[in-house]
């Protein structure tokens, strides 16, 4: 149960000091549960919000940063081009940790080449995409997500197969995959707790209805089809590391996944386990085959090197270093233009 608002949490704040600005969305928008599910979790995991930055691009998504943690770093970039910003920005200070909040238009069309090469990067972000298959802000075209043969007032029938954002960031090694729906405010919290947890790229797709352009109760990203056909892989529990980690045995099928900083994710019911790439590849081809709308954590793998790393960059944050240190020397500069002549 969340706690009271005026209820400090582990690192001295109240509920208060996580809030944004009063949302402009439209009103039953799955966006802003999902902003409410942010303020929330991170409220709850003691997450400091002055070290947060947050990210987006063009939308009705890429509005939702203004609606949590107001005491935040934030950009908005251009369309589909968050994810070259929230690299450059992790490698200038890799001590703040990274929320990209974008939607199926932004990353599935315009931004899927820069998508695909952050998850390729393992940038360290949580990356969050706000998925209804249909461009809100401009009056409700088709997405890239959108269903075949779908049928809408003002843009006709779609005849292209939809991509799935699971898949892509499966496909490019992405190490933590899940998806949600953001009628299913316990889900959405636990995952989110678990993909703070993860070293590197977490990709949280979560369907999130337009209530205005996309919410006919045939189509998959309706709250009517979320509520009637979503089919949960496990019940996911998060233990932080501080709490001691005891799991009641009532020889229902466990798995443990323990994270990088010593919390665990315990998925209980299991239809399937997400530390298998092959599995989770069979589940979501067989679930978009089947038409199955399917929440939960689909993937997490081996944790690998992010791009900080990779890179060597200092201790010390590139944007805390002086001119001096990062300004190569006029001796040095001479150097490399006689090694040039």
């Amino acid at each position: 149960m969340t706690a009271r608002a005026g209820t400090p949490n582990v690192i001295g704040l109240v509920k208060s000091e996580y809030d944004g600005a009063p949302t402009t969305l439209c009103q039953g928008c799955g966006h802003n549960s999902i902003s409410a599910q942010i303020i929330d979790v991170c409220y709850e995991m003691g997450v400091r919000p002055s070290e947060i930055i947050k990210l987006s691009g063009i939308g009705c998504s890429s509005k939702a940063p203004a609606y949590f943690l107001n005491q935040s770093h934030g950009f908005n970039t251009l369309h589909g081009r968050m994810p070259s910003v929230a690299t450059g920005a992790t490698l200038a200070n890799h001590h703040l940790a990274a929320i990209g909040i974008s939607g199926d238009g932004d990353t599935g069309s315009i931004g899927l080449g820069q998508f695909i090469h952050m998850v390729r990067r393992n940038v360290p972000m949580v990356y969050i995409i706000e998925n209804n298959g249909v461009y809100g802000l401009t009056k409700g075209q088709f997405s890239a997500t959108a269903d075949e043969g779908q049928k809408l007032k003002y843009a006709g029938v779609n005849e292209m197969p939809p991509l799935d954002m699971c898949m892509e960031a499966l496909i490019a090694d992405c190490t933590f995959i899940a998806r949600s729906f953001s009628g299913n405010a316990k889900q959405v919290r636990s995952l989110m707790k678990a993909a703070f947890s993860h070293k590197g790229t977490a990709v949280l797709d979560i369907i999130s209805p337009c209530v205005t352009f996309n919410n006919n109760p045939d189509s998959t990203k309706s709250y009517d089809y979320g509520r009637s056909h979503q089919i949960e892989l496990q019940e996911i529990g998060y233990v932080p590391h501080r709490e001691e980690i005891q799991i009641e045995d009532d020889d229902r099928e466990l798995i443990e996944v323990t994270m990088h900083d010593g919390s665990v994710i315990t998925l209980k019911k299991a239809t399937h386990d997400p530390r298998d790439k092959s599995a989770a590849i069979r589940l979501l081809t067989e679930s978009k085959v089947n038409k199955q709308f399917i929440t939960g954590l689909i993937y997490i793998g081996e944790t690998r090197e992010t791009l900080p790393e990779l890179a060597n960059v200092p201790s010390t944050p590139l944007a805390h270093l002086s001119d001096d240190q990062i300004r190569p020397s006029r001796a040095a500069l001479e150097k490399v233009m006689a090694d040039l002549i």
